[in-house]
């Protein structure tokens, strides 16, 4: 755990000495450049030290986990990768702000030795001294962290645990395999077929589903119609030598003189002779919890070149494992369902009882407990056989069910749960644990949208720059990753396939946000009183306060995140001491908090990159926002904001700016946006713009934010598509277009080409030679193009023809779009629609729709069936 701050802290470093910040404050001050240069040279001697402290505790976290000794060492080393974290934010501010601010500035004060000076030279002091703690910290682990004298290689340690899960898995009963039916009916049939060839078969799911259970029930009863079979684990350490062997020795394990003379075989003749073996005999091979696409592709040459009709199964929490089995045979394994839960709770927790029967007094509370075990078979068998040894008393149950959060991370008898999921954070890229352990700071179900969380991850600075692609990019190639990893839950995808919105199990997410408080990553607090607070970590998220004011936070200074969820507090007067003493402060959301003014301390958070004030009460943004050197998301939405002041402009960092009031889309005028005062030429760096309200003057210069994905524009005339054309044109990664006219009587025509464009909605009258004409509804012009809403366009003829060229639509929306009274889908058009919204289509009278086909399903036809929205009509 250690290891997340350390790399952190490497990271920032490392931007410092990169960017040349150093070499820019020298120019400005040559005669303080030893100094500068001298203050260079401590953070690299301590960026080499957290360098090798990081790889030691990448190798040492499991076996010397819960290690008193190990521990305290840990706490020492993640203070000082705190404190360093700090100072590098503190030079990279001074540095940048005097950069901007110019010598000159000094000059005119008449300073004999600058300001800037006297802070670096502060930050110099501070750096050496954490050059000593980590001297002394480097040699007291060699007195006082030993390394265990057994097993002394980690992957030794880490194959060992795997086997022991495996072995484990492998013995359990039939009796214990409840709701598994289906499954195993597709795993025999899989195993069954005609193929000659010989076939892939993956079990995929996250630790604790029972994929090695399954596969084992299955094996023991098939290997006696089979040639040859062997079972092997594989674990997190892959050794191609240790497979082929374990292998061998499965498959002539009656055979001794082969087994005498494979001793002294490299492994090439191994290999030669395995795959000579095997491709003259029907054999079925269990791969047992495959963690890496490298592995299966390793071994795949001499596995699955017979065509005797092998099977060779795989069991896998990776996804990208999963994608290596034959057509057809992935088996995704998901938690019990309520009934089996139950079923299989109560055979752990009774065995002795007639049917495994729940006494009557027992059940709400055994309920209450089984449905916390969230449909995990191993959690289920463990928390039950805890409970067949505890007193079948209300008392004794109730107490289990209050505190089974507790028993999950601490009690011995369930240490098994805790090594299986454990396993899967552990072997994360060290990026990958910070992401992990930050979404276990929000409440158990809690739905992350993608975007969202994104955001919040950036400006944590958790996600590493790779090569061209932006960070919101790389950021979500994190999140398929955990995905991927059955590390995080996909609960909902988009029109078009992206990734939508997640959920974390509640399992992990227990075990995660242990590790977050043990390690001071961050701390939540939810449904507790409100009064005071104690801090233990660097990020604070609260929820659902049971009192309304929250009076004081301990150790306030130290919090570099702030995060209130909707309905966390009725009343917040601690913002003025945030800002005061949160010197380092990265992330402040207070959404829905009942603020409606910001101090203006809060320009003195130069750290700060990411402030949510939606759906809060403040009317306005004081002057010192400007100083926000470092914001990189500002969301503003639904807040009482009107206009911007002036010096935002000055934020040439920020790359998401939501500035959006919708009352309601049932109206023609349902929201609005901000007005952005001129100067949109220094926000180089802005990719999202929602929503602003468009006057003559930024329908100009709106070209100059070449940089936006999302735009969103209010208040649109027809005399201002021609700039706004023109401004678009300038846009090539502009994927999300949205524009409301002034008033229904305005005629929205924009004539330009948006290749990359995935998304359009139109709020306002069209006319027909807009469609026919405009480059928008072309082919050519929006070929990319997958959802496209119209709202209020009053078109007369029929828009379907000239819509129909959009071939790549897989959502289409008319709320009052069309006056017509016919509406006609022919075959053919549209061979991609999922979704067919017609809303408030008031003189519509007939629908046709000839055999739309579905992209990805079987064709079939949509009934035209009218159903009612909020009193109106609505057609799907």
């Amino acid at each position: 755990m250690a290891e997340i701050v350390i790399l952190l802290a490497i990271e920032k470093i490392g931007t410092a000495l990169a960017n040349g910040a150093a070499n820019q404050a020298s120019m400005l001050f040559v005669k303080y450049g030893t100094q500068l240069v001298e203050l260079q040279r401590g953070m690299d001697c301590v960026v080499r030290e957290l360098h090798l402290m990081h790889d030691f505790l990448c190798q040492m976290d499991i076996r010397n986990r819960n290690k008193q000794a190990h521990e305290s060492w840990l706490e020492e080393v993640r203070k000082v990768a705190h404190l360093m974290e700090d100072m590098v934010d503190e030079y990279l501010y001074l540095v940048g702000r005097e950069h901007d601010m110019g010598c000159c500035f000094y000059l005119k004060k008449g300073f004999k030795k600058p300001r800037f000076l006297i802070s670096l030279n502060q930050i110099a002091v501070k750096v050496k001294e954490i050059e000593k703690d980590l001297l002394h910290l480097s040699e007291t682990k060699n007195r006082w962290v030993h390394v265990d004298d057994v097993d002394t290689s980690s992957s030794n340690y880490i194959v060992k645990r795997s086997q022991e899960l495996a072995e484990t898995s492998r013995l359990i009963d039939d009796e214990d395999l409840v709701g598994v039916d289906e499954n195993r009916e597709k795993l025999e049939k899989c195993l069954a077929g005609d193929d000659l060839q010989c076939s892939v078969v993956a079990l995929l799911g996250m630790g604790g589903l029972g994929k090695t259970t399954l596969a084992a029930n299955v094996y023991n009863k098939a290997r006696a119609k089979l040639q040859c079979h062997a079972w092997v684990s594989i674990s997190q350490v892959y050794s191609r030598e240790d497979v082929l062997r374990n292998i061998t020795k499965e498959l002539f394990k009656d055979n001794s003189s082969v087994l005498s003379s494979m001793v002294g075989m490299d492994i090439m003749s191994l290999k030669e002779m395995l795959k000579k073996f095997l491709e003259q005999r029907k054999y079925l091979i269990i791969l047992d919890d495959v963690w890496t696409p490298e592995v299966f592709d390793d071994l795949s040459s001499m596995l699955i070149q017979s065509s005797k009709g092998s099977r060779l199964i795989i069991t896998t929490r990776e996804a990208r494992v999963a994608a290596f089995a034959s057509q057809g045979c992935i088996l995704t394994l998901e938690p019990l369902s309520v009934d089996n839960t139950w079923s299989l709770f109560c055979k752990k927790a009774f065995p002795r009882d007639t049917n495994h029967a729940c006494p009557a007094e027992l059940k709400p509370l055994s309920e209450e407990i089984a449905k916390k075990c969230k449909g995990l078979p191993l959690v289920i068998v463990l928390v039950g056989s805890l409970l067949r040894v505890r007193e079948k008393t209300v008392e004794e149950w109730r107490e289990i069910s209050a505190q089974l959060s507790w028993e999950l991370i601490n009690n011995a008898m369930l240490d098994q749960i805790r090594n299986v999921l454990h396993l899967s954070f552990i072997y994360l890229p060290t990026q990958l644990k910070s992401c992990f352990l930050y979404c276990s700071l929000f409440p158990e179900d809690y739905l992350f949208r993608r975007k969202q969380l994104i955001r919040l991850w950036i400006a944590e600075g958790f996600i590493e720059e790779r090569g061209e692609n932006t960070l919101e990019e790389v950021a979500e190639c994190y999140l398929r990753e955990l995905v991927n990893r059955n590390m995080l839950q996909l609960i909902e995808r988009n029109t078009f396939g992206r990734m939508r919105r997640f959920r974390m199990h509640d399992i992990l997410r227990d075990l995660a946000a242990d590790l977050c408080k043990k390690n001071c990553f961050g701390v939540t607090y939810q449904d507790i009183c409100g009064g005071s607070l104690k801090m233990g970590g660097r990020r604070l998220v609260l929820h659902k306060l049971k009192k309304g004011t929250l009076q004081s936070i301990s150790g306030i200074h130290q919090l570099r995140t702030m995060i209130t969820l909707e309905d966390s507090i009725s009343s917040f007067t601690l913002l003025v001491q945030l800002c005061k003493e949160s010197r380092y402060m990265t992330v402040l959301e207070l959404c829905s908090l009942a603020v409606d003014k910001i101090p203006n301390a809060i320009g003195d958070l130069f750290n700060l990159r990411h402030l949510g004030l939606r759906d809060t009460k403040v009317k306005m943004l004081p002057k010192s926002i400007e100083k926000l050197s470092n914001l990189l998301t500002l969301d503003l939405g639904r807040c009482d904001i009107h206009v911007l002041p002036c010096g935002i402009m000055k934020l040439n960092k920020l790359r998401h700016l939501f500035a959006e009031k919708i009352v309601g889309w049932r109206e023609f005028k349902c929201g609005s946006g901000m007005c952005i005062p001129n100067g949109h030429g220094n926000l180089i760096n802005l990719q999202t713009l929602q929503a602003l309200e468009v006057h003559d003057e930024s329908a100009r210069h709106l070209g100059e934010l070449k940089q936006l994905r999302s735009l969103r524009l209010w208040n649109v005339k027809g005399a201002y598509c021609g700039d706004i054309s023109k401004s678009l044109v300038q846009m090539q990664y502009l994927s999300y277009l949205s524009m409301s006219a002034s008033d229904e009587d305005e005629v929205l025509f924009l004539n330009v080409c948006l290749p990359n464009l995935l998304k359009l909605s139109l709020r306002g009258r069209l006319t027909e030679e807009a469609l026919d004409e405009s480059p928008l509804f072309q082919t050519v012009g929006a070929q990319n193009l997958c959802e496209l809403d119209l709202f209020w366009s009053q078109l007369r003829e029929n828009p379907l023809p000239s819509l129909s060229r959009l071939s790549n639509l897989m959502r289409l929306q008319f709320t009052r779009a069309y006056n017509g009274e016919q509406l006609t889908f022919l075959t053919g058009w549209f061979p991609k629609l999922k979704i067919l919204v017609l809303r408030d289509l008031l003189n519509l009278n007939r629908l046709e729709i000839q055999q739309l086909r579905c992209h990805g399903q079987p064709e079939k036809n949509i009934l035209n069936q009218p159903q009612q929205h909020d009193g109106d009509p609505t057609w799907h």
